[in-house]
């Protein structure tokens, strides 16, 4: 085995015992932004490789305010809603654009409610960290990546992954946008009906 296998056999191990924050587990206190980024930091930090940069900065989440990703703090104070969102963001907008993000957090949240729809997250990317980690690691009997797939080629078929599931994110948001655009023509007609 070589050392970038071992690396990752190590890696794919620690991943795979991951579990975010729960909505319940998550502080019932107001917190500034040093303190929120302490907290995603230290939450997020299986997501950092090697040396990388901050996961997010005060920057970041002043331009999510702006954007309407977030709500406004409250007298410069964020709450457990505001960690939530900050954590599903620092994640997804590693694949997709922000303007996606926000589409697909509100969806889910409309759908689900905010406890619920980031809980839900949670849960989905704990199972795909598991599912990619079950492959490294050689344990999947149905594996996400061919049998084939050893070190030579473990990058570009992750990151075809990625990109794949990239892409279905994108349609079905897509497709969501759609029929909430028809939802609203057809109320909008039905209105003008009567």
């Amino acid at each position: 085995m070589t050392k970038v296998e071992e690396e990752l056999l190590e890696w794919s191990n620690e991943i795979s015992q991951y579990t975010f924050p729960r909505w319940e587990e998550l502080p019932d206190f107001d917190l500034y932004m040093d303190q929120v980024l302490n907290l995603i930091e230290r939450y997020l930090s299986i997501f950092k490789v090697g040396e990388q940069k901050q996961i997010i900065t005060s920057s970041m989440i002043n331009n999510y305010v702006k954007l309407g990703l977030i709500p406004p703090p409250v007298k410069k104070r964020y709450t457990k809603k505001h960690l939530a969102y900050l954590i599903a963001i620092s994640i997804l907008k590693q694949v997709v654009t922000i303007s996606e993000v926000k589409e697909g957090i509100l969806y889910q949240a409309s759908v689900s409610g905010i406890r619920e729809a980031y809980d839900l997250f949670c849960t989905e990317q704990e199972y795909a960290l598991r599912a990619i980690a079950s492959h490294v690691q050689q344990t999947d009997k149905k594996p996400l990546l061919p049998d084939n797939t050893d070190s030579s080629t473990f990058i570009v078929r992750t990151a075809t992954i990625a990109v794949a599931t990239k892409i279905v994110t994108e349609k079905v948001l897509f497709l969501v946008e759609q029929q909430t655009e028809k939802e609203k023509k057809k109320n909008k007609t039905k209105k003008l009906e009567e």
